[in-house]
């Protein structure tokens, strides 16, 4: 009679417990911003400038090459005063082309401001709506797939209803 009652118990406080367990669930941001179209044009805008600006240092680079040859086929002409200034000014052209490639590119580059400022808004609005799904649906944690998850039961993915609240359809507009 002992053992049913303590069965009964234990059994009692697992249920208990497992009606107090915490929801967690995730979110595949890449797959949300994938189907977003302000992602795609903020994307385009940011890849676009990347290929202006890349063409304007190639040019320059191109520059540096053009001088660099014609001083080597006229070196032998030139007098120890030319050769110098010819080198200063190639050496001078070079470090131009490599600051303006740090200062579009560079870690602080105007490329890397020009994308937060563009995504940075896109990705708030994201985390504002998983936010809202984490609290209405009381889920104590909702992961970010994207950010090394090793594994994840499709069952808890929260994806299309932060898609569907953003009021997007899946497949609608990924690539």
């Amino acid at each position: 009679m002992k053992r049913i009652v303590l069965t009964l118990i234990v059994i009692l406080c697992l249920g208990a417990f497992a009606a107090k367990a915490q929801k967690i669930g995730y979110v595949d941001t890449e797959y949300v911003l994938k189907h977003m179209p302000e992602y795609a044009a903020a994307q385009k805008q940011v890849n676009d400038l990347s290929e202006q600006w890349q063409k304007e240092i190639d040019k320059k680079f191109d520059e540096v090459d053009a001088l660099y040859k014609a001083y080597q086929s006229e070196q032998m002409l030139l007098t120890d005063a030319m050769r110098k200034k010819r080198e200063e000014e190639i050496v001078k052209k070079e470090k131009e082309a490599k600051d303006f490639q740090k200062q579009k590119f560079g870690p602080d580059g105007e490329l890397f401001a020009k994308q937060k400022a563009l995504v940075k808004p896109i990705q708030d609005k994201v985390y504002k709506v998983i936010e809202q799904i984490a609290e209405d649906g009381m889920y104590a944690i909702i992961f970010d797939k994207s950010n090394g998850m090793l594994y994840s039961s499709p069952r808890y993915d929260k994806s299309n209803d932060v898609l569907a609240k953003l009021g997007l359809k899946p497949g609608e507009f990924a690539k």
